[in-house]
């Protein structure tokens, strides 16, 4: 976008009224619950010179863009409003439905024992010249975003390892930012509230290596596999393929993503001896299947697990911590696909031992209600998130594994539009100093609970 063509000096980008700063172009946003052009005249209040809009606001004597849609506009807008950072900074970037977070920390710690001073923008840690920033979206709006891609190259950074959504795409928030390299993780049932089927989620997706200048795909996925074949010298990678480290992360499902890191450090040229550093030196992911540990004889893992395909992939790898019993407790998020609450119902049945079904996020939905959709009458639900957490510690004895899944990292439950604050590995760990838990050997597998199951 020309920004000449309003005839004022713009100084700065806006979408939220309460952000706008004198001489700032406000984008008038239509949202769910709101929109923006209902925001414009405190925009103009505020001191924005002028707007870009969906339709004219003749009561607002400030020059005013009519376009087809003001979300298409704002990415290409902001991108060139800060200079195009991405051309100059080293973007790697993952994709994928689960393994995001973990691939994007790897790939930051091999930038960074490589030498390429690198920032990271993920949903639960953002870093931005070596100094932590508050985390907001996981994709962040794209003046958000541009305006980060600048204030890294400013700070000192070279490179980025950073998440990049399919919601974020298919908003426009990822418009104009060019990717030194996009992995592909894998593609799973989620979402589909936004994206109505898998094909069309598998289309978002597809769409952002158009941004990229190298493709790196996990094969090991059914639409990797297809991606791959779609792409063009794509590179392909596997969960399976020689690392040339000793990972310490658990799991085959941490396999894949660790060779998704790699991948993509070759391709950025990266030495193996820097490739090996970065992938020995990260011992855990915050939420990422994490222990939590105060003294108990039994093995307690908080995950982000959301989804069917990733409860399914954390209650194999838990299974494997100890000899007895497997039990999990886990809910499903309000207001988001509801098509796969009764699948991760399912998976629990066929993992754990014992499943406790409980709230997580229910936002605007009734938790009980959420909850009898994943239990289908099947399974043991605690609504209490807290008491749940109680109830699965209490009853674990030693060399059992108790997996509490769906918040991972996150600090706050939000619940009818308040955020309360809920932590799950705090929780847990204040649970088991209260001095719960048993140290009586494991009881015979899946005695007296419902979903009792051998886990394979």
């Amino acid at each position: 976008m020309d920004l000449s063509v309003f005839g004022v000096e713009v100084t700065d980008l806006a979408y939220d009224a309460r952000a706008v700063t004198p001489g700032a172009l406000f984008f008038c946003i239509p949202g769910k619950t709101a929109d923006g052009h209902d925001f414009a005249a405190e925009a103009v209040d505020r001191g924005a010179v002028a707007l870009v809009v969906e339709r004219r606001l003749d009561d607002l004597d400030v020059p005013q863009l009519i376009v087809p849609s003001v979300r298409a506009a704002m990415g290409p807008a902001a991108a060139d409003f800060f200079g195009r950072p991405s051309d100059t900074l080293e973007i790697a970037a993952v994709t994928g439905t689960n393994g995001k977070t973990t691939t994007a920390f790897l790939l930051h710690a091999i930038l960074e024992a490589a030498g390429r001073r690198p920032a990271l923008l993920t949903n639960i840690r953002r870093v931005v010249g070596g100094e932590e920033r508050r985390i907001g979206l996981n994709t962040p709006e794209a003046i958000d975003l541009q305006r980060l891609l600048r204030e890294m190259l400013e700070s000192g950074d070279r490179s980025c390892a950073m998440e990049a959504t399919s919601i974020g795409g298919a908003q426009g928030r990822l418009a104009g930012t060019r990717f030194r390299v996009l992995v592909f993780t894998n593609l799973t049932q989620d979402h589909l509230d936004f994206h109505g089927t898998m094909e069309a989620y598998f289309d978002a997706k597809r769409a952002l290596f158009d941004q990229a200048d190298a493709a790196v795909v996990n094969v090991d996925d059914a639409w990797g596999k297809r991606l791959a074949s779609e792409l063009p010298g794509a590179i392909a990678f596997s969960g399976g393929d020689e690392l040339g480290a000793e990972l310490r992360l658990r799991g085959r499902f941490n396999r894949e993503n660790a060779a998704g890191a790699v991948a993509a450090a070759r391709v950025l040229g990266i030495d193996p001896a820097a490739i090996r550093q970065g992938l020995e030196s990260v011992a855990g992911v915050p939420g990422r299947f994490e222990s939590v540990e105060a003294g108990q004889p039994f093995s307690v893992i908080v995950d982000y697990a959301h989804t069917p395909d990733s409860l399914d992939n954390v209650l194999r790898a838990a299974r494997e911590l100890g000899p007895g019993r497997l039990t999990v407790v886990f809910g499903a998020g309000g207001d988001r696909d509801r098509e796969k609450r009764p699948l991760m119902g399912r998976i629990a049945v066929e993992r754990a031992d014992r499943a406790i079904v409980t709230t997580d996020n229910p936002r605007s939905e009734d938790p009980q209600a959420i909850a009898e959709e994943v239990a289908a009458g099947r399974l043991e639900i605690v609504v209490d998130r807290r008491a749940a957490i109680e109830r699965a510690l209490a009853d674990a004895g030693a060399g059992d594994v108790v997996v509490i899944a769906g918040k991972g990292a996150d600090t706050e439950m939000e619940i009818g539009g308040q955020f309360v604050p809920f932590d799950d590995r705090v929780v847990a760990r204040e649970v088991l100093t209260s001095g719960v838990g048993s140290t009586e050997p494991p009881k015979s597998e899946g005695a007296g609970f419902a979903g009792a199951g051998s886990g394979e």
